[in-house]
């Protein structure tokens, strides 16, 4: 007895019509499009099964029904030995083994077994009737799933009575299917980064590939063929130097794995836990860590073992270690160098080589760290300052002028005016005391004593003496003396200006 191969979802609807309906063959064909013979197959089947409406729970997996209504395919046609195809699909996902390996062992055991051809042939045949999710080639220790769920679990503030929802955020490693499930309040890119660090230390290594979804945390601009990573989802691949490569936008076959085991998380833990109410996200995750232990221990009915077993015999011996030191949250951004040499980041300002001003450059920061790069080379880095509105500058950034001024101390100018004289260390003195801060008046201190060199230091001390005498304590003054050859004046006799004579001038005999 034969039949065309029909999709599942128009195979249901003819067991529908046949047994809630009671259609006819020629009813059936004509509702489903299909050839009256196809029908009249299929009726067929259906009553060599005895099957019933409605029917029982065990038949909504598609495979289940079709293994009733095909039951002699993907059967052997001899009484040979059949190999183990669960123990043949689980082989297959370590690295290396091929079914031409898996068919000489096979032989070995049973030499009157199949041959190659038809070992090959039986074994897609098993696997027509296997799980999509178990129908893709998954080798060990290269990909891990990963997503959020769609449904969440509440969260109620004991203090203010408000509801937060908490979503799952759910990983799943190919080859042996280990599930990792954390609940999180948001998906902002801080949580999603927490969330895979924390999924690789629960595998005790790194996959080989990471595949997420295209969410704006994981996926700053999707593309089909050259998707935008976003910057610090890929430093923290860099960091534990494993790739990653977004599902394909609106191709589910990417990532049924993932979806599946957001499936069963939902099932598993949301579903278990729907009549609980939880006052915080830790109380929360102390209730789905055994639910999370529970889905990794039981067995699978196709494979006869647990994901946990799969895992300890196939992924953890492949996985790549963890690295040194755990991956730290940094935000990366995108800047321009200002020309005072400095980039702003939260209204803090940190400094670059002079060079580099008014260039585009990008900056990645931690906690505790500030990077500066220009071209992908690290050009700077400061210890991150919560100073509003102030600089972190290192000398070595400065250009020369700037570093002989930024060397400069109050004592070390004090010292140096002092060696042209006592009149000049009291004058720099007085400046740096009269302003707020002293660094304040360093420029007019060294302006004072660079008169030195135009007007000779021995002028330059008598033209302090003079300004500070008649309490002019500025650059300004001293300069404006020794221009105007005050410190040459002897004030020690009084100053006698003679008048020119003129015959409108009246003399001193006119008032007598």
């Amino acid at each position: 007895m034969s039949a065309e191969r029909l999709p599942m979802r128009k195979l249901r609807e003819i067991v529908r019509l046949k047994l809630q309906c009671g259609k006819s063959r020629r009813e059936i064909a004509a509702a489903c499009g299909i050839a009256g013979s196809t029908a009249g197959g299929y009726a067929a089947r259906i009553a060599a099964a005895g099957l019933t409406w409605p029917l029982p729970p065990e038949l909504e997996d598609d495979a289940a029904l079709e293994r009733l209504l095909f039951p002699h395919e993907g059967k052997p046609s001899s009484s040979r030995p059949e190999p183990e195809w669960t123990r043949v699909h689980a082989e297959l996902k370590r690295k290396s083994v091929t079914l031409m390996l898996l068919w000489q062992e096979y032989r070995q055991q049973h030499p009157d077994g199949v041959q190659y051809s038809q070992f090959c042939d039986h074994y897609a045949r098993w696997l027509r009737y296997a799980p999509v999710t178990m129908r893709q080639e998954h080798r060990a220790g290269e990909k891990a799933f990963v997503d959020f769920s769609g449904d969440g679990i509440d969260i109620v503030d004991l203090k203010s009575g408000e509801v937060f929802r908490a979503k799952l955020f759910v990983a799943v490693l190919g080859a042996s299917s280990l599930t990792y499930v954390e609940p999180v309040l948001d998906e902002s890119l801080p949580t999603w980064i927490g969330c895979h660090v924390r999924m690789c230390e629960f595998f005790g290594g790194v996959p080989e590939i990471v595949v997420p979804d295209n969410l704006k945390s994981g996926v700053k601009r999707p593309d089909r063929y050259e998707p935008e990573i976003n910057p610090t989802y890929a430093d923290w691949a860099q960091h534990y130097g494993c790739a990653v490569i977004p599902g394909r936008v609106r191709k589910p076959r990417d990532k049924a794995k993932v979806e599946s085991a957001v499936l069963i998380a939902e099932r598993w833990i949301i579903a278990v836990l729907r009549h609980r109410t939880f006052h915080s996200l830790n109380e929360l995750h102390e209730a789905v860590l055994p639910l999370v232990d529970k889905i990794n221990d039981r067995v699978m009915r196709k494979l006869k073992k647990s994901r946990r077993e799969l895992f300890e015999e196939i992924d953890r011996p492949v996985l790549r270690p963890l690295p040194e030191r755990r991956y730290e949250f940094a935000q990366w951004k995108k800047a321009r160098v200002n020309i005072d040499y400095h980039v702003e980041l939260d209204d803090h300002y940190y400094s670059v080589p002079y060079t580099l001003a008014q260039e585009a450059v990008e900056i990645r920061a931690t906690t505790t760290c500030v990077e500066i790069f220009h071209g992908g080379k690290r050009v700077a880095s400061h210890v991150r300052s919560s100073a509003k509105y102030q600089p972190t500058t290192a000398a070595d950034h400065m250009p020369k002028s700037h570093r002989e001024h930024l060397e400069w101390t109050p004592s070390r100018i004090t010292n140096w005016a002092a060696t042209i004289g006592p009149c000049t260390a009291k004058m720099a003195e007085q400046i740096l005391a009269s302003r707020p801060h002293p660094e304040q008046g360093y420029r007019s201190c060294l302006g004072i004593i660079r008169l030195g060199k135009e007007y000779s230091n021995e002028r330059l001390e008598r033209a302090c003496e003079w300004a500070l005498r008649h309490r002019a304590i500025s650059y300004r003054s001293v300069a404006a003396i020794l221009k105007n050859n005050r410190d040459r004046l002897d004030e020690s006799q009084p100053s006698q200006v003679a008048l020119p004579l003129h015959e409108n001038v009246r003399g001193s005999g006119y008032y007598h």
